[in-house]
């Protein structure tokens, strides 16, 4: 049984920065890769970034809306995952979620992730 606990949302002014953590447990945590999503009400459910697994030297990919500002780490000692958003823009605010995928990689679908978060808000005021 794997769960995953995030934390660090809130409110913050455009062009601020924000650091979501999301802690594990239950499962080899360096095995699997690791992403964050965000969904905001009335649409689907967004990739935002995504870490592979310590034998995949832990390549990081991130949507295009992201790459640049976001920074995707873990740390698999203390089976964390973090998403560092800098340069935060209004579009940004969602709820955010973290997930495991129970492979080394994947891709950036929503169904290849099989464990999930609560979700943490975050909003971005103007």
């Amino acid at each position: 049984q794997v769960q995953l606990v995030e934390s660090g949302g809130g409110l913050v002014q455009a062009g601020g920065s924000l650091r979501l953590s999301c802690a594990a447990s239950g499962r080899t945590f360096s095995s699997y890769c690791m992403g964050w999503f965000r969904h905001v009400p009335g649409k689907e459910r967004e990739f935002v970034a995504a870490i592979r697994s310590s034998a995949e030297n832990s390549y990081t990919y991130y949507a295009d809306s992201v790459k640049g500002r976001f920074t995707i780490s873990r740390d698999n000692a203390k089976k964390m995952v973090y998403l560092q958003m800098n340069s935060l823009k209004p579009e940004d605010t969602a709820v955010y979620y973290c997930a495991l995928n129970l492979n080394a990689v994947a891709g950036t679908r929503v169904y290849e992730f099989a464990y999930w978060g609560q979700g943490t808000q975050v909003t971005v005021s103007s």
